[in-house]
C-alpha cells in the first residue's frame, strides 16, 4: 500500500487540457515560484497522506486527463471571513492516461493504486486512437 493519496477534482469550465493550460497562462500565479492554487471549502482530513506525494488529478468532461503535484495546503480566508483550503500545486501539468469518472461535487480522494499512469513527456494522448474515440472508450470503462 502506498503511503500517500491523491485528490480528484472536476476542472469546471475546461473542455480540454489545453483549456486548463490556457487558463493558467492567462491568470498569473500568486506565488513568485509559479505554483498554482485551487481554493476549496473542505480541508482534507488525510492531509499527511496528501502531502506525502499526492497530486491533484483533474477530471475534464468526465475523464481524468492530467494532474499537478500538490506542494502544500494553505489556509485561505474568503471575503466572508470563512477559512478555506488552498491546494497549492506545482505549476507543471502532467498528462495522464484517460480514465472515466462520473460527476461529483467538491473533491474526492484517489488511492495511488487507482491513479492513471502518466503519459511520456511530449505525448498529448494515451493512444493512436482519435481523441473522441479514446474518450468514448474511457467513458464506458474500456480504457
Amino acid at each position: 500500500m502506498a503511503g500517500f493519496v491523491h485528490i480528484l477534482k472536476l476542472c469546471v469550465g475546461a473542455d480540454s487540457v489545453e483549456d486548463l493550460l490556457d487558463w493558467q497562462r492567462t491568470h498569473p500565479s500568486p506565488f513568485p515560484t509559479g505554483e498554482r492554487r485551487h481554493v476549496t471549502r473542505m480541508w482534507p482530513k488525510r492531509e499527511a497522506e496528501v502531502l506525502a506525494g499526492g497530486s491533484l488529478y483533474w477530471v475534464i468532461k468526465g475523464v481524468i486527463l492530467c494532474r499537478q503535484r500538490i506542494v502544500r495546503l494553505d489556509e485561505v480566508a474568503g471575503a466572508d471571513g470563512i477559512l478555506r483550503c488552498g491546494i497549492v500545486m506545482d505549476p507543471e501539468v502532467v498528462r495522464t492516461e484517460a480514465a472515466a469518472r462520473r460527476p461529483f461535487q467538491g473533491w474526492r480522494y484517489l488511492d495511488a493504486a487507482d491513479a492513471p499512469r502518466d503519459l511520456p513527456k511530449g505525448r498529448e494522448t494515451d493512444s493512436a486512437l482519435p481523441e473522441e474515440m479514446a474518450l468514448a472508450l474511457a467513458a464506458i470503462g474500456l480504457r
